[in-house]
């Protein structure tokens, strides 16, 4: 969100590589800047051109922003960690409770009231600090530490401050989704950034094809380096990974943006990248980043004892190859 990018629409007749469909006019595709990050729309929208249909994404743009970035200074999310204001929209109202249930999963992992960490180790929009205060920050992180009442946000010390970097990316994917079914659409596939939300069938009357990138550190690539394919008709799907968002320390020793906030500190393991599958995105967003702060031991334990979860994993081997694990349920969205 925080990062100023020339915004240009194209309308085109085939969708991003990483979707692997062609083909068929009465699809409209919509490619664009959302979240300051990219945009992808292929759709069987109806009565609307795709002008109308990216200024209706635009708007929704702002909508998000507004109400949870951390970057924008004047969101209800900045101002709410600036004890500005108390009141609560429907937007952080929702991701908190969300954050609740997969909280609840995680054995303290998962906490969005990591922002004051996140900010220290310098990916919150401010610069490192040297030596973060890993002890003293973590005296005012906790979920317990903050509750909703009648509409408000309750703080039991004023220096906790939210962070819905792990899931707000997710739940504008399933409000972006809502609005392409408020136009008709029967089968759609909508991406920000990589997070994906989709329903029906491609142009070729297949299932949507999502591809995973390989997680070396640095790929920046737009779907140059892809490790698996799976296949999705329903629900959404986010990809978690420290290969993109991370830095060397004074000591060469790697930070990434993902902390786990019972240490304070980098959840850095072999666990390279982890996709889920969920009936939205906003929940795959969540578990995606709940299973990368466990670490690879504690995620692949984790995840063995949660039959229903759709998961793909993709760890360093020790040399220079990886190792996948690929949860039963999620087998038979792979593509071989």
């Amino acid at each position: 969100m925080a990062k100023k990018l020339i915004r240009k629409v194209w309308i085109a007749v085939s969708a991003a590589a990483l979707w692997g469909c062609g083909g068929a006019s009465s699809y409209t595709a919509v490619d664009g800047v959302m979240l300051g990050t990219t945009l992808h729309i292929t759709a069987d929208v109806q009565g609307v051109s795709p002008q109308e249909l990216y200024a209706a994404v635009m708007e929704l743009d702002r909508e998000a922003k507004a109400s949870m970035s951390i970057f924008d200074p004047g969101s209800l999310l900045s101002r709410l960690n600036r004890n500005e204001t108390d009141s609560v929209d429907r937007h952080i109202a929702f991701n908190l409770h969300l954050a609740d249930s997969i909280g609840a999963l995680s054995g303290g992992r998962y906490d969005v009231t990591v922002k004051p960490l996140v900010e220290a180790w310098g990916f919150a929009g401010r610069q490192a600090e040297r030596h973060p205060d890993v002890d003293s920050i973590l005296a005012f992180v906790g979920r317990e530490k903050v509750r909703v009442e009648e509409g408000r946000l309750v703080k039991a010390d004023p220096r906790v401050q939210l962070d819905f970097n792990s899931i707000a990316k997710g739940y504008t994917v399933d409000l972006l989704a809502r609005l392409v079914e408020s136009f008709g659409a029967r089968n759609y596939i909508v991406d920000i950034g990589g997070e994906v939300r989709c329903k029906g069938v491609n142009r070729q009357g297949g299932p949507w094809r999502i591809g995973i990138e390989t997680p070396f550190d640095g790929n920046m690539s737009d779907g140059e380096y892809v490790q698996k394919r799976i296949r999705l008709t329903d629900g959404g799907l986010a990809t978690s990974g420290n290969y993109r968002r991370f830095y060397l320390d004074a000591d060469g020793n790697k930070v990434a943006h993902t902390i786990d906030p019972r240490t304070g500190r980098s959840a850095v393991s072999r666990l390279l990248s982890v996709t889920v599958a969920a009936p939205t995105c906003a929940e795959a967003d969540a578990l995606g980043t709940m299973f990368l702060a466990m670490g690879a031991d504690d995620a692949l334990k984790a995840v063995r004892t949660m039959p229903d979860v759709k998961a793909y994993f993709i760890l360093a081997d020790g040399t220079d190859g990886y190792e996948e694990y690929i949860s039963p349920a999620m087998e038979a969205m792979i593509m071989q």
